[in-house]
């Protein structure tokens, strides 16, 4: 990808501003008794790995901390162009009772976080379902809204927002960049 197409919205210090905000929002929510952080795997599952120790030191409970992978839950699994890569799935705490927050790391069309609800239910029922996202770019195609947004981001069909995180990517940041040429179908005469 052309660097110069690229436009930064959030840097590194951004990005952990942004989860501290997120962390006392989610406190000042729910009064930080029986909470429970999840991520969606990948980048979601990282940033909810980072908001833990945020939202502990405001919490007045320790609260525990998840991850899930949705692949076999998205109603769009025949139709993606590669098989999922799996991962596994830890909810290592009763989920019964708990305000349970989603964590993800962009929210686009809501198929994902309508997934990650059926798989978290999979575990049980948690008293309360919110959702945090990192950036939020609209264009919904399911009724979801999130609970804790980090940044608005309007932005055009054709454009993708990308979350890099250290753990994965070697960089913090959220960058806009535009949407990959499709590949034209190349026919035998």
């Amino acid at each position: 990808m052309d660097q110069a197409n690229l436009k930064v919205v959030l840097d590194r210090d951004d990005m952990r501003r942004t989860l501290v905000r997120i962390a006392h929002e989610i406190v000042e929510r729910d009064g930080g008794r029986s909470l429970a952080l999840v991520g969606i795997h990948r980048r979601g599952a990282v940033l909810a790995a980072r908001l833990q120790p945020l939202v502990n030191e405001l919490a007045e409970e320790r609260v525990p901390l998840g991850d899930l992978d949705i692949s076999f839950y998205r109603d769009d699994l025949a139709t993606r162009p590669a098989a999922p890569v799996v991962h596994a799935s830890h909810l290592d705490f009763p989920v019964e009772g708990r305000t349970v927050v989603i964590v993800d790391d962009v929210l686009f069309p809501g198929r994902p976080g309508r997934a990650a609800i059926e798989a978290l239910f999979a575990y049980g029922r948690p008293a309360a379902v919110r959702l945090a996202v990192l950036a939020d770019r609209g264009h919904r195609e399911l009724p979801i809204r999130p609970d804790f947004v980090g940044k608005n981001l309007p932005t055009a069909a054709g454009e993708r927002v990308n979350v890099h995180v250290e753990e994965i990517d070697d960089v913090d940041e959220v960058v806009i960049a535009p949407d990959r040429p499709k590949q034209r179908e190349v026919r035998a005469a």
